[in-house]
């Protein structure tokens, strides 16, 4: 019995984790921080107007996890043979 408890708390985990890696918390937090990091260090380089430029790898970001789970359905797909 004890086995079973421990792949129940393994898959708990696992799920916890899946859900945290798709969540828009997990998102949000990634695009706030390449904001903030990119505000301190584009001055630094001597770019005028930083906050409106370091808005661009944030877009890029948010754009690609969006567009990746079209990606990643397809792949599953293939991968599993239903394509």
């Amino acid at each position: 019995m004890s086995d079973i408890n421990t792949i129940v708390e393994r898959n708990a985990r696992v799920e916890a984790d899946k859900a945290w890696e798709t969540s828009w918390t997990r998102r949000l937090c990634i695009a706030g921080l390449t904001y903030a990091f990119m505000n301190i260090w584009l001055p630094v380089l001597g770019v005028e107007n930083a906050w409106m430029h370091a808005t661009v790898p944030v877009c890029g970001y948010l754009f690609s996890t969006l567009g990746l789970q079209a990606v990643k359905q397809q792949w599953l797909k293939k991968r599993m043979g239903n394509a």
